[in-house]
């Protein structure tokens, strides 16, 4: 089944986001509440929280891999498909970001797929 994504503008420039000093900054878009990433000159998005005890993702860090490390437990998750690195067995929610010609736009799934 294909997911029905609904493109959300993110920013006309990363530079207008509000990353911290770790490249990450916590937004609320499309009604969700998400952390995005900045990384070798990509941006990347998932869930704010970590998906094992709800800590901020943003208060963690990305790691030379390219996996987002939650601040509390320092359970690690790969960006591109929330897979868990470290293997707990815990999936990180990620949104896919493209770069237009006019911004950068993240993707979310609508709530109902049928279309009413």
């Amino acid at each position: 089944m294909n997911k029905k994504l609904e493109w959300h503008l993110l920013a006309l420039h990363p530079n207008e986001l509000n990353f911290n000093e770790e490249n990450l900054a916590e937004i609320k878009i499309g009604g969700r509440h998400l952390c995005i990433a900045r990384f070798h000159e990509k941006l990347f998005a998932c869930a704010a929280k970590c998906p094992h005890a709800a800590a901020p993702l943003a208060g963690g860090y990305v790691n030379v891999q390219g996996d987002i490390v939650c601040p509390v437990h320092r359970y690690k998750f790969n960006l591109e498909t929330g897979r868990n690195t470290t293997g707990e067995g815990y999936f990180l929610k990620t949104y896919p970001v493209e770069e237009r010609e006019d911004g950068w736009y993240v993707g979310i799934e609508r709530d109902n797929w049928f279309g009413f």
